[in-house]
């Protein structure tokens, strides 16, 4: 029988000896005898419990890798290589006792730190204060040996909270913050400009925020996994402040706190905290881990925390549009009384035309590098399959509601692999995602955005395209590694990927071809939305 024992080392043979020399018997297996300090009469006994008693301590010492291997594998025990993800929870930092530090520099992605007590901010060192009365029994450390500076300095930690810490080329990027916990007498402590009851989150939007892919996976969804637990009970601390991200992401923040965002580097007042976290917890590519979020909450719950941000922006837009709609109608009925019924039922005919009996279908359109060529053939075809189609090609300045509502009210989206894909997280769950795969793109496809689209819910569609798709097949030989195993090429690294398969290459689909996945997308959702309607109550 494998019994699962709490986790610990096992003990010395020495250490049982010592611990025994309170009793009759004293063992020591050290070597090849005992020591008897009973009764002759009793030999043949001691002898049977001695030999059991040293078998129970040198067990663990022969057997100690299979011991190590069931604790690891366990029932229960997660090993999904997520090292990142931990919750605060659950992580090594998940308990930290007021006046302290704890820092988490496990997971590959990112670095956590935690603080409790009486937090301070200092903008001009790049500095966030613990401050401990004189009276406090902590150890301290020394930084240059100076007696005075012993006795102050607790603890110092640097960290960058960035979630790409692998990535060394950003990160030399990223401001690093200095953690410091002192003991300070009283009245020596930086004075509090403005005193928060509630924790701060301290993270960067530097590195490759501007690009939207990096802006949600690096950025947005690592921020609802830090601070969903706290109820929108927490202030945002930023360093490296963008004005406009403030004002393109305004929506989601004002569902994940109540408070204004502070920015780390143009505020100089002291900030104080009673609880920080520094640096963002991420789990995997644009996903939310459900095993280690409180509450179990998954990238479900995510999607409908965008809903609650963007629909009352959106019905604001449809009051706009319906009001412009009316005013419209009734200058048409102004002009030519006459016809007003019939304006009244063209316009009742369209709308459910469009909206009620044809899915929608919309195609994110590029520009540049990895455009669909024939896009205005792809929309002709798509018509004739029956799909009602919009065209949507969002701008750096498009307001992310507006594509939120084209996207949410849409059954299938198609787009070519690249940043805008991860607007798949703007569909309904049960929603056809079809991604158009270039040459080179096929991992990276199918991990940013295949997968995590698998994972809420999605009905994922790859399209891998062939060599004579691609415009690369007009620039190279047909035996060209280029073209026919592209895979030997990214091996090389980023740089050839990025020169070659992404910023060089645009595709003409063999509409032959994805005619067949625009098909199973029709059949997919006409087929749902039969079934929807014979479940729906009399």
């Amino acid at each position: 029988m494998v019994h699962y024992h709490r986790y610990h080392q096992p003990r010395k043979a020495s250490e049982f000896v010592k611990d025994e020399e309170s009793q009759n018997l004293v063992l020591d297996c050290s070597g090849s005898g005992y020591y008897r300090r009973t009764r002759p009469k009793l030999l043949s006994f001691l002898f049977l419990i001695s030999f059991l008693s040293c078998c129970y301590v040198l067990a663990p010492l022969f057997l100690r890798d299979s011991f190590t291997f069931s604790l690891l594998y366990s029932p229960g025990t997660k090993n999904d290589g997520n090292e990142d993800g931990v919750d605060v929870n659950a992580s090594s930092c998940s308990s930290v006792s007021s006046g302290t530090i704890c820092c988490d520099r496990s997971g590959h992605r990112s670095d956590i730190c935690v603080m409790k007590g009486d937090i301070r901010t200092h903008s001009a060192s790049s500095s966030i204060f613990l401050y401990n009365s004189i009276s406090t029994n902590n150890v301290s450390r020394a930084v240059d040996g100076r007696k005075d500076e012993e006795d102050q300095l607790l603890q110092h930690e640097k960290i960058k909270p960035y979630t790409r810490k692998w990535e060394t080329s950003v990160m030399d990027t990223i401001d690093e913050l200095n953690l410091i916990s002192k003991k300070v007498k009283l009245g020596n402590a930086r004075h509090c400009d403005v005193q928060h009851d509630v924790p701060a989150v301290f993270f960067s939007n530097g590195g490759y925020t501007g690009n939207v892919y990096h802006e949600f996976n690096d950025g947005i969804i690592p921020l609802y996994i830090t601070s969903q637990h706290f109820n929108k009970k927490v202030v945002f601390v930023i360093l490296e402040y963008h004005n406009w991200w403030l004002m393109k992401y305004g929506d989601i923040l004002s569902h994940l706190s109540d408070f204004p965002a502070i920015d780390f580097r143009g505020d100089n007042r002291t900030h104080c905290f009673p609880e920080a976290i520094v640096g963002l917890r991420i789990h995997d590519e644009l996903t939310v881990d459900s095993a280690l979020m409180e509450g179990n909450k998954g990238i479900a719950d995510f999607r409908n925390l965008l809903d609650r941000a963007y629909w009352p922006r959106i019905r604001g837009l449809i009051q706009d549009e319906e009001k412009e709609a009316e005013k419209k109608l009734r200058e048409q009925i102004s002009s030519s009384p006459s016809s007003e019924t019939s304006q009244q039922e063209y316009i009742k005919q369209e709308v459910q035309e469009n909206t009620w009996k044809k899915p929608k279908l919309v195609i994110l359109s590029r520009s540049g590098s990895r455009a669909i060529t024939n896009e205005n053939l792809l929309v002709k075809m798509a018509e004739e399959i029956g799909f009602f189609v919009e065209v949507l090609k969002p701008g750096r300045t498009t307001e992310l509601a507006k594509i939120y509502r084209v996207l949410n009210g849409s059954d299938v989206m198609i787009g070519v692999h690249g940043a805008a894909m991860t607007h798949f997280l703007f569909l309904r769950p049960g929603s056809v995602f079809i991604q158009v795969v270039p040459l080179g793109t096929t991992w990276a496809a199918e991990t940013y955005y295949g997968e995590p689209a698998r994972k809420l819910g999605l009905k994922y569609i790859g399209y891998e395209i062939h060599p004579r798709e691609s415009s690369l097949y007009e620039s190279y030989d047909k035996n060209d590694p280029i073209l026919r195993d592209p895979a030997s090429i990214t091996k090389k690294g980023w740089e050839y990927t990025k020169k070659i398969y992404l910023d060089s290459q645009n595709v003409r689909l063999d509409l032959k071809r994805f005619r067949k996945r625009l098909h199973r997308a029709y059949e997919y959702k006409v087929s749902k939305s039969n079934l929807n309607v014979q479940h729906q109550p009399l």
